[in-house]
């Protein structure tokens, strides 16, 4: 089960990484929004060991409160 979890966050990971690749163009918010819910996805899915509903509902938080940070 630990080798699940490993691969999930790696995926997740790398997911967010290869999006914010694509960043170039955004706005400091939208920017903070994906970061926010790639943080989140991969927080969740962790915490809930690889859940579909962990990984969604932390997204969609991490998205919030990355959409409310303002620098």
């Amino acid at each position: 089960m630990k080798s699940m979890k490993k691969l999930i966050v790696h995926t997740a990971t790398i997911a967010v990484v290869l999006g914010l690749t694509a960043c170039s163009g955004m706005s400091t918010r939208d920017k903070n929004t994906a970061v926010g819910a790639g943080a989140g996805g991969v927080i969740g899915a962790v915490l809930t060991g690889g859940s579909a509903v962990g990984t969604v509902g932390g997204a969609a938080v991490g998205g919030v409160i990355g959409n409310q940070i303002k620098r």
